[in-house]
């Protein structure tokens, strides 16, 4: 329990350190991979889902309105900024589909734990969380489609199809679970590990991604990481900018527009990671595993500037 607990306090810590120890001893993590990403994947999602009570649903529908703002803002900011990013830069195809798919992503389980600890509105955050992923198997592989690079052949069928079965049915499941057993101690003690526990797969994705790319890094010197690094620090920080001003936009209270630019600039970078994993690598060509860095980098990086972030919105007042 206490072991689990520190892990969920410190996941960026966790993160980092795997993704370190994935590109010294890349073996360590090659058996994650293909179906492992997915059913890791899905165990996270499924975390996500015992979270969510019934209350969180009257939410959405006592705020229609709120939460319709929020998620249009989560599938038009960033991944038409991911775009931008991609020709400002002028990245190559594969790099490109790869913050593009972080972009048309769903918001990230995290967040919704950030914007607790910034005092932001966390049934709002719950809320935008839960739409955004529910819409995510149409938006995700339309947004994909209509902005990756032509050339990259994108799966849409595969990944509606993929996304309903390791975020939809694992996120549903839980709310089963909460919905009949939530009363249980047991299950609140269950409930009480889920965040540790989901650390520890969302590093094991990273790790695995990071065992995989580790041959190009180490090839193209850190030129290339410097590059991608630089791309992420923009996509999620302009997300966040344009997320709280969004808010601003429509006069929200403070503690929305905490929760809807952390809403708006953390991505569930895991699920992009998974899908540039299943449906962008191809065997006959050894630069398409680059789709899976950005992906990768984002993961540690969300989770570092989530928290600094929270850290700041929790000491600023009104004068925002």
């Amino acid at each position: 329990m206490k072991l689990l607990a520190f892990i969920s306090r410190h996941a960026s810590i966790i993160v980092i350190a795997t993704a370190v120890l994935s590109f010294l001893l890349p073996t360590v993590f090659s058996w994650v991979r293909g179906n492992v990403s997915s059913v890791i994947l899905g165990f996270i999602m499924l975390t996500m889902g015992l979270t969510l009570s019934a209350e969180d649903f009257k939410v959405l529908l006592k705020r229609p309105q709120d939460i319709a703002i929020g998620a249009v803002a989560q599938f038009t900011v960033m991944p038409f900024l991911a775009f931008s990013l991609t020709k400002i830069f002028g990245l190559n195809p594969y790099l490109a589909v790869g913050i593009i798919l972080v972009g048309c992503c769903p918001g990230g389980v995290s967040s919704n734990i950030m914007s607790f600890l910034c005092k932001g509105d966390v049934a709002y955050s719950v809320g935008m969380t839960t739409v955004s992923t529910l819409l995510a198997p149409l938006m995700t592989p339309f947004l994909v489609w209509m902005l990756a690079d032509t050339t990259i052949n994108v799966d849409t069928i595969g990944m509606f199809l993929n996304i309903l079965l390791v975020t939809i049915l694992p996120v549903s499941l839980g709310c089963l679970l909460n919905y009949f057993a939530g009363k249980s101690q047991n299950f609140k003690t269950l409930q009480s590990v889920m965040p540790g526990c989901s650390v520890i797969g969302l590093a094991l994705i990273v790790g695995g991604v990071v065992s995989q790319v580790q041959p190009q890094l180490v090839s193209n010197g850190i030129a290339l990481f410097f590059l991608v690094l630089a791309v992420v620090f923009l996509h999620n920080g302009i997300g966040y900018v344009l997320g709280y001003n969004v808010g601003r936009l429509f006069k929200f209270p403070l503690a929305m527009k905490k929760t809807l630019s952390i809403e708006v600039g953390m991505q569930n970078a895991g699920m992009a990671t998974v899908l540039a994993s299943e449906f962008f690598i191809s065997l006959s060509n050894p630069d398409s595993v680059l789709c899976v860095l950005p992906c990768a980098i984002s993961c540690a990086y969300h989770s570092i500037s989530g928290t600094i972030l929270a850290g700041l919105f929790a000491r600023w007042k009104e004068k925002l």
